[in-house]
């Protein structure tokens, strides 16, 4: 069974604190739930962790992504996205490059999972970014 959208959203909170933003200031914290080809599920968390070389830094969302893939993890089926300078604030979106990133892994009925006006905001992937890159 998949985990609950309040359970993701807590740990993608959770993860905030391990950001590594000394230069923005400020904190992502995120939360996959993916299978495996053998329909093994599992949780993925992770956080931002920026670079004094900006371009090697790397979003919140791509850090949980890639430490799925990693581990054979290749369906998407939702994703908890927590962010803010010091506390959770409303609708912190993936960036394009992290949305074409899910894109390549996310599941037809993929859900994203935000925070919007004190409660969670549920919604497709495909809603988030309808139209991506592909060969």
């Amino acid at each position: 069974m998949l985990m609950k959208a309040e359970e993701l959203y807590r740990l993608a909170c959770d993860m905030m604190k391990y950001s590594y933003s000394p230069y923005s200031h400020f904190r992502v914290g995120a939360a996959l739930c993916a299978t495996n080809s053998a329909g093994e599920e599992k949780i993925f968390t992770g956080c931002n962790v920026e670079n004094a070389s900006y371009g090697g830094c790397i979003c919140a969302e791509r850090t949980v992504a890639v430490k799925a893939v990693s581990e054979g993890f290749t369906h998407f089926h939702s994703i908890a996205v927590a962010g803010g300078e010091s506390s959770p604030q409303d609708m912190v979106m993936p960036c394009g490059i992290c949305r074409q990133f899910i894109s390549e892994f996310a599941c037809e009925d993929m859900t994203v999972i935000l925070q919007k006006s004190g409660g969670l905001h549920i919604m497709s992937f495909i809603g988030l970014f309808p139209e991506p890159f592909c060969l």
